[in-house]
């Protein structure tokens, strides 16, 4: 399916220079691009590249507003956003309409599937679970009882949602993540030495346009809940423990391991490996470099700080620690 590169450029906020008649079907690389392509350019010095490439149009920052050139344009101050942007339009377009279960899939007579939801092979449906309009549930998915989908989720295959699990609207699950799993959380007999198991009976919230890597987990709460923010963004292989709070546009890095009760609040940076101990606190708009570790109990804050090194300090400090030590052993 095509669209107007009008409608596009209205859609993601950008202004059309050129054909209003021409259509486009998909975005492309500029050395990958055809005559129905879309492609972008956020550095002025790849323009001509674009200008000279098989694309049907280009989408570029301001510095090409006044060029003359027969390639239709869309100027954006953000073309790599604008351009991320007419991607899923062009996404939306291609998928199928009209919702269906395929024969292979068990879906629980008390579950509710609104319209156009689409249930792929092997995959089963719990017992009173609700399944928003346009939703996509792929093969070998497996959603327990009264978990809760909102609209336009995509859920790929191998997916394990434990019972009670809320998910909001235009959520992303790569394969192989589970979500609502039990937390790691046990009581020691000082008498006998032996481990029993605390409670683990809260839930899991996962509010809108939350995307999930492929094997990434995370636990429901031990008695009230583990909550991710809408906008977080989880990579692929990280494991978030329970009872945490992740805030609003996170961004958490594949292999990141987040400990019980931990805070993470607003628009934080978490680079790939970092480690973080039970109840530390991560304020707004703190990076936290990759391989970072902080100590359990801890709070790192500063927004747009960058925190780097075990135990986690601000990068420059941690730098000029690390001059020291090299001046040390030279010595």
């Amino acid at each position: 399916m095509k669209r107007l590169l009008q409608e596009i450029g209205e859609a993601v906020g950008a202004r059309l220079r050129g054909d209003k008649a021409l259509e486009v079907s998909a975005v492309a690389s500029i050395g990958a691009a055809g005559a129905e392509h879309l492609v972008f350019v956020e550095d002025e010095k790849h323009l001509a590249a674009a200008l000279n490439s098989s694309a049907g149009a280009v989408i570029a920052g301001e510095f090409a507003a006044a060029l003359k050139t027969h390639k239709p344009l869309l100027i954006s101050d953000q073309p790599k956003l604008a351009f991320a942007r007419a991607a899923n339009l062009l996404s939306d377009a291609h998928q199928e309409q009209d919702g269906y279960v395929r024969a292979s899939a068990t879906v629980d007579a008390s579950a509710l599937l609104e319209r156009c939801v689409t249930i792929e092979e092997r995959a089963v449906i719990g017992a009173d679970a609700v399944i928003g309009e346009g939703t996509r549930i792929g093969a070998g998915c497996v959603i327990g009882r009264g978990v809760k989908i909102g609209q336009g989720c995509e859920l790929y295959p191998q997916v394990t949602v434990y019972p009670g699990t809320s998910l909001g609207d235009r959520v992303i699950v790569h394969a192989g993540a589970v979500l609502g799993s039990d937390g790691f959380g046990y009581v020691r007999d000082r008498k006998t030495g032996r481990y029993e198991k605390f409670p683990q009976v809260g839930r899991l919230v996962i509010e809108n346009e939350v995307e999930i890597g492929a094997n990434s987990t995370i636990d429901r709460g031990a008695l009230e809940e583990t909550r991710i923010g809408r906008g977080a963004k989880i990579d692929n292989l990280v494991h978030i423990g329970h009872n945490c709070q992740i805030g609003e546009n996170v961004v958490i890095a594949a292999q990141t391991g987040l400990s019980g009760s931990i805070v993470i609040e607003n628009n934080v940076v978490l680079g790939g490996q970092v480690g973080i101990g039970e109840h530390a606190r991560i304020e707004e708009g703190v990076f936290l470099g990759g391989q970072g570790g902080v100590l359990p109990n801890k709070i790192l804050r500063g927004k747009g700080v960058v925190f780097w090194g075990t135990p986690a300090q601000p990068v420059r400090e941690y730098l000029r620690q690390l001059a020291a030590l090299a001046r040390l052993g030279r010595k």
